[in-house]
């Protein structure tokens, strides 16, 4: 079977973006966005999704955090959906639990071509290092737009905010993954209707 690798680039006058990734790959990242907690947060996603991830960000950070984040939420998105294709043999949905010291975090995918995020999480602080927290909610919903997926994140036991953000990074890489696995048995695309 080929690799399968999204790649996406996007240039406005606000945000200048590159992502490559391979949904093949082994857990390896070269990030660089400016911002050394979202920095933090993509490379554990790529670490435990076991995705190969190359991301090079320039956004208006002298303004704030906001188009860069959301606009790399965008281009993820983007690259998943090419990397999936036409989404044949594979397994579609993909959950986890993730414990993360004394918080806990459910995260639940549809790879179904029909964008929807349900968020349920309540932060204490404003701000882990230079990302706003209220950004991870707008990273998730750009990415499951551009990637038309059912995307469900939910804090199950609260805490530390950090421990939170990063417990759903991994959670929705750990998800992503199982998602994505291609199933032998699987010989077409997984549903009633013979598309998604």
């Amino acid at each position: 079977m080929d690799r399968r690798i999204g790649e996406y680039t996007r240039k406005t006058k606000e945000t200048d973006i590159y992502l490559s990734l391979d949904i093949d790959g082994s857990g390896k990242f070269e990030v660089d966005t400016g911002i050394g907690f979202f920095d933090h947060m993509l490379e554990g996603f790529a670490r435990h999704g076991l995705f190969d991830l190359k991301a090079k960000v320039t956004g208006d950070l002298s303004v704030d955090c906001h188009h860069t984040i959301e606009d790399t939420g965008i281009v993820l998105g983007n690259a998943i959906a090419k990397a999936v294709g036409d989404k044949k043999g594979i397994k579609r949905y993909g959950s986890c639990i993730l414990p993360m010291d004394e918080t806990l975090v459910l995260c639940a995918i549809d790879l179904s071509g029909r964008p929807y995020l349900s968020f349920d999480a309540n932060f204490t602080t404003d701000r882990v290092g230079y990302m706003d927290t209220e950004m991870v909610k707008e990273f998730f919903y750009a990415i499951s737009y551009t990637a038309a997926m059912n995307l469900h994140i939910k804090v199950l036991t609260p805490g530390n905010n950090h421990h939170m953000i990063e417990a759903m990074f991994k959670a929705f890489a750990k998800a992503l993954d199982a998602a994505t696995t291609v199933d032998e048995r699987i010989t077409d695309i997984l549903s009633t209707k013979g598309s998604l």
